[in-house]
């Protein structure tokens, strides 16, 4: 607009042209931010780690946790102490195992009395229970049986750690904070911003129950982040006690890239827990839950490379590549390599919409 024409304006005339402009510059303003806004969907079966990945980005891109998040936490863990040990007992019955002494007998009737949606404290008396449950020679055959009904990953961590965190000055550090298990229900956002680029990670609960929440999360995708618990060849589902875990992440990783919303999205595979993988695989064989395996027996390597080539095999369409790490989401160092390489991934996908080239 000339300067010669400005002049002509009235003053109610030049105030409804800054009015233009303005919402013209914020027009344009709007676009570019939405460019800049990247939106990564994190999907996978239930417990295969997505909220610990969520929890990993707040503490290395976000706020990470003041002393009243970390507080916030002491009750969950105290629950998720007692839900392993209660769910350790009434597999010693299940399982037919015995238990060493009579006095784990009375210990074990004690902390299955215990109601864990009311637990608030770790009452002193259940604490020394637990500790002498945690080293009887029968709660340890049915901790290692454990593919045999559903404990949390996490029963091992706090169990051995019992005397710290029933301290009554306990803070939750990050490594608590990283392993406590609650499922998700509904969708959780967390929104961070790297190199002037905001990235939205969204996670929707596992569960089958929650999937049908998924829908409407898919539109403007802009990665696909898909989760593997790397451990769960040997397990079955919570919700269906016949049904191999992988095979039931394998089934819906299948389906989910085949989806039209993703078609221009990138997918990139977190092979995840790879550290309860070296553990397990060198009691538990790969082949007796694939007898396609026929790498040799206790080596992890091997047991990863069939793993990510089973969900390689879902791909027809050879012209998408499935961006792939082996990871292990409580390792902090290693989720913080990994995102880096992620987004590096998924900036260079993006390049042309945010105008870096």
């Amino acid at each position: 607009m000339g300067g010669g024409l400005c002049c002509c304006l009235s003053a109610e005339e030049k105030a409804n042209l800054r009015v233009s402009l303005e919402i013209e510059r914020r027009l344009r303003q709007d676009k570019r931010d939405s460019r800049k806004e990247l939106k990564l969907l994190l999907l996978g079966t239930g417990e295969s780690g997505k909220s610990t990945f969520i929890k990993q980005m707040r503490i290395i891109h976000g706020s990470g946790y003041t002393e009243d998040d970390r507080n916030s936490f002491t009750k969950l863990i105290y629950q998720n102490i007692y839900s392993a040990m209660q769910a350790m007992i009434r597999a010693m019955n299940s399982l037919q195992i015995p238990y060493s002494s009579e006095q784990s007998k009375e210990d074990s009737q004690m902390i299955e009395e215990v109601d864990i949606e009311k637990v608030t404290t770790l009452e002193r008396k259940h604490v020394e229970a637990m500790k002498r449950l945690w080293e009887d020679s029968g709660i340890q055959e049915c901790y290692s049986r454990r593919r045999e009904y559903q404990l949390s990953d996490s029963a091992k961590y706090y169990l051995s750690d019992l005397d710290r965190i029933a301290e009554p000055s306990f803070l939750p550090n990050e490594q608590d904070i990283l392993r406590v298990r609650v499922p998700t229900t509904g969708i959780i956002e967390y929104p961070f911003e790297l190199q002037d680029v905001i990235f939205r990670i969204v996670d929707v609960g596992g569960q089958r129950s929650e999937r049908r929440k998924w829908i409407h999360c898919f539109e403007n995708v802009t990665s696909l982040i898909f989760l593997v618990a790397l451990s769960e060849y040997d397990q079955v589902l919570a919700e269906s006690d016949s049904e191999n875990r992988l095979e039931e992440s394998k089934a819906l990783f299948k389906t989910i890239i085949t989806y039209p919303w993703f078609l221009n999205s990138s997918v990139i595979l977190f092979l995840n827990k790879k550290d309860l993988l070296e553990e397990k695989i060198m009691y538990s064989h790969l082949i007796t839950y694939f007898p396609a395996f026929t790498g040799p027996k206790q080596d992890v390597k091997a047991a990863q490379e069939f793993i990510l080539k089973l969900y390689q095999d879902q791909n027809t369409d050879k012209k998408k590549v499935i961006y792939s790490h082996f990871t292990c989401a409580t390792d902090t160092d290693n989720i913080r390599f990994v995102f880096a390489a992620v987004r590096d991934t998924v900036l260079q996908s993006n390049l042309k919409e945010f105008n870096l080239t």
